[in-house]
């Protein structure tokens, strides 16, 4: 059977191996051929930009936010809009050849350098052998490159997330399109480019200590803080995704509207920054992880703001409720325009929902977070003593993605076997399959510490490394933590290889191992640093903590 597409960089990859005839998260054939295209002229854009790097020229901001908007466009469930993707293109390519234009040498550039075509020809393009996953023909290699875009996507979406708070970094981005253009150049091994995998960690570590400096410096440090999951009488915005300038602007523009705002899935961590409490409209969290939003996208029956991942194609019953910014597009579905450092008008899903119902309950009572680097830094005594009275065992990081799979059942039932003298460490929405089970206290410190968003996965690693300077230790592999981590997405995969560059080993990732690793490269993965997959429950709580389940 002749394959429409071929896409294979999440975790519900078809069959364990990759999408071929339309993708799981909903994108179809059309679409996928629009991001490979859009991801190839962005590593033909950043050929460029690194080759007048090179001859000593400066490139504007606004081309850097161009490269890491369109790869963040790409990410899954991010965008599904053709139109709004091809318009990317064409902006991209126009960048592009004006940058040209500008550079001395251009010999050895690649194909994606030098191709601009019209919007007539992008089809056949995206469907030509240069173009898509399948354009490098070695296993191994094209297992590596496409394991770096993965974790440049990642990368990506941190740097954006920084910009539109004013926080950048050159020496980053410079790095990201150079890796970019690295992913074209047939004269690299495979040993240079695994080693250009933990160079892409390394940089993810420095993009994710920018990030939580634009959040903390923005909206001050989050502290542990109790959030409503019930409703209230008035209309409601339900915002998701993990823009939280969006999410400023938003509340400063419904204030004293009667309109009020809940988080929804990532956007959950918001209500722990200090920054936010002064909002008495900020309502509380509605529902739970991305994936269940057909059901309570429904039931919430005010408009819906996704700034971000994770779209999920939205049902009749809500679509013309559903609107999008950023990165983020659906076909149908009302777009709020707002370049880096603009300011956005929410003036029309604010008119619509004044004319809706406010939400339906779906639950009661509160759930706790805002356990991020510093909260936890100030619960250090209490925590260490913990650990030296023998309260507390050990943690296990169970940070990371929630997702449709059955299989993902195992989280919860693994988190609630846990020995009563096991800490949990969490960031993202993994937390959604066990954050209300209601797991208890060790000493008054709870079970669950979630540090906030996938975008937080820096204060799991600062708290780890804190806990290795505090106990003297020379390894952090020596510290009482374990790691059973979950995954779906390109942001995971960038988490993954910052924990390798830090030297964390024997992570566990499921609920499979990512399709996009080929049996070689997953070989050098496991005999370098042991990362493995997980068994049942019960298996993996004798390998952790020796437990007879």
């Amino acid at each position: 059977m002749e394959h429409r597409m071929f896409c294979y960089q999440c975790q519900e990859a078809a069959r364990g191996t990759g999408c071929t005839m339309a993708g799981v998260c909903g994108k179809s054939p059309e679409t996928a051929a629009m991001q490979d295209l859009l991801l190839y002229v962005t590593k033909g854009l950043s050929s460029v930009t690194t080759r007048l790097r090179e001859e000593g020229e400066k490139i504007e901001e606004k081309v850097n936010h161009l490269v890491t908007a369109n790869l963040f466009a790409t990410i899954t469930n991010v965008n599904f809009d053709n139109k709004a993707i091809a318009e990317r293109i064409r902006k991209t390519l126009a960048v592009k050849e004006n940058l040209l234009g500008q550079l001395e040498n251009k010999s050895g550039l690649p194909d994606a350098a030098l191709w601009n075509g019209t919007e007539n020809e992008y089809a056949a393009k995206a469907a030509s052998r240069q173009v898509g996953v399948m354009a490098t023909e070695d296993e191994d290699i094209r297992s590596l490159r496409e394991l770096i875009t993965y974790g440049l996507k990642g990368l990506a979406a941190y740097m954006k997330h920084a910009s539109v708070l004013q926080k950048d970094s050159e020496e980053i981005n410079a790095f990201l399109q150079k890796a970019l253009a690295k992913t074209l150049d047939d004269s690299l091994t495979a040993d240079e480019l695994v080693a250009l995998t933990l160079e892409t960690g390394q940089y993810g570590v420095e993009g994710m200590a920018l990030l939580d400096a634009a959040n903390t410096g923005a909206y001050g440090n989050p502290e542990i803080t109790a959030v409503d999951i019930g409703v209230g009488e008035n209309p409601g915005i339900l915002i998701s995704g993990h823009d939280l300038k969006d999410l400023e602007q938003l509340l400063e523009q419904t204030a004293g509207t009667g309109v009020d705002v809940y988080t929804h899935s990532e956007m959950l961590p918001a209500h722990y920054y200090p920054a936010f409490k002064k909002y008495p409209h900020f309502a509380g969290n509605y529902g739970n992880a991305w994936w269940k939003q057909k059901e309570e996208f429904a039931s919430f029956n005010g408009p819906i703001l996704m700034t971000t991942n994770c779209i999920v194609p939205p049902a009749d019953s809500y679509k013309d409720r559903l609107w999008t910014t950023g990165a983020a597009g659906y076909p149908g579905c009302r777009h709020v325009e707002g370049e880096c450092g603009e300011r956005k008008d929410f003036s029309g899903i604010i008119a619509q929902a004044k004319k809706c119902p406010p939400p339906q309950e779906i639950e009661t009572g509160s759930i706790v977070g805002g356990f991020a680097h510093e909260q936890v830094f100030a619960l250090a005594d209490k925590v260490v003593d913990a650990v030296k009275s023998g309260a507390i065992r050990k943690f296990v990081v169970m940070a990371g993605c929630d997702g449709r799979m059955k299989s993902r059942d195992y989280y919860t039932e693994f988190a609630r076997k846990l020995p009563e003298d096991v800490v949990i460490l969490t960031a993202g929405c993994a937390k959604y399959k066990y954050n209300k089970l209601d797991l208890g206290e060790i000493g008054g410190i709870p079970r669950v510490l979630d540090a906030g968003q996938c975008n937080d996965s820096y204060s799991l690693a600062l708290i780890a490394l804190k806990l290795k300077e505090v106990f003297g230790l020379e390894d952090v592999n020596d510290l009482p933590i374990v790691y059973n981590i979950a995954w779906y997405e390109q942001k995971a995969v960038i988490v993954l290889l910052a924990l390798l560059h830090l030297g964390v080993k024997n992570i566990h990732l499921g609920p499979t191992l990512p399709a996009f690793l080929s049996p070689n490269v997953a070989k050098v993965l496991v005999d370098n640093f042991g990362i493995a997959g997980i068994g049942t429950v019960d298996e993996d709580l004798k390998l952790f903590f020796g437990e007879e389940a």
